[in-house]
């Protein structure tokens, strides 16, 4: 999925690093923006995809 993507978005700092840790030569001309949410959520938390939802619409 990183090789086809134009935008890669991130919760937290942690999340870029090891994205850049495992993909840095893949990823390195894409823009990879991190929405500081706090990985603190359960999967699918209602107000955890509001917020993203929040947060990424600008980019789009």
């Amino acid at each position: 999925m990183i090789l086809w993507a134009d935008i890669i978005f991130v919760m937290e700092k942690k999340h870029k690093e090891r994205i850049f840790q495992k993909f840095g030569h893949e990823i390195e001309n894409k823009p990879l923006i991190i929405l500081s949410i706090p990985d603190e959520y359960k999967f699918m938390d209602a107000e955890l995809i509001e917020e993203i939802q929040t947060k990424v619409d600008p980019y789009f």
